[in-house]
């Protein structure tokens, strides 16, 4: 009887632990609508930066780990790599043409957020050129949300 006693008594205590430790580590809830402008702030840093063709400032957005998936290639791991790819394709870009990078929703929870949006490029004259969407995962780090992994595509068929 005392062993079950003490199993019981054991149960109760490791049970009360474990529900201890994982309340505990439940993550914060994150004011979507208070980070929103933060976020197309950086959106709008990215796309002036583009058109500017700084690569530098352009990367700005990433960590250093980032993984970027761009439409009809292998990913770019490693912000040195996304760098490289976003300087070989600004000097090469010779169009004008200019991308404008929206909000559409945000998904978050403790350090991590998750960005759906819309881009579009425009043609000097300010005509609509290509359009698609976008989604980036975010991390906070030392204070600031970077861009860990993103991807995009187009919403125009093939030509």
């Amino acid at each position: 009887m005392r062993s079950k006693f003490h199993l019981i008594a054991v149960s109760a205590i490791a049970v009360s632990i474990f529900s201890g430790c994982s309340s505990a580590e439940k993550t914060a809830s994150v004011d979507l609508e208070k980070i929103k402008p933060e976020i197309q702030a950086m959106e709008d840093a990215y796309a002036a930066a583009e058109k500017a063709k700084d690569a530098d400032k352009v990367v700005a957005y990433y960590s250093d780990d980032a993984t970027s998936y761009g439409r009809n290639s292998m990913p770019d791991v490693g912000k040195a790599a996304i760098k490289e790819r976003l300087a070989k394709r600004l000097a090469a870009d010779t169009s004008g043409n200019t991308n404008v990078y929206k909000v559409v929703d945000l998904f978050g929870e403790g350090n991590m957020l998750v960005e759906i949006g819309s881009w579009t490029e425009m043609s000097p004259a300010g005509s609509e050129v290509n359009k698609g969407h976008y989604m980036s995962y975010f991390q906070k780090r030392d204070g600031k949300y970077v861009c860990v992994r993103d991807m995009n595509t187009t919403s125009n068929p093939a030509k």
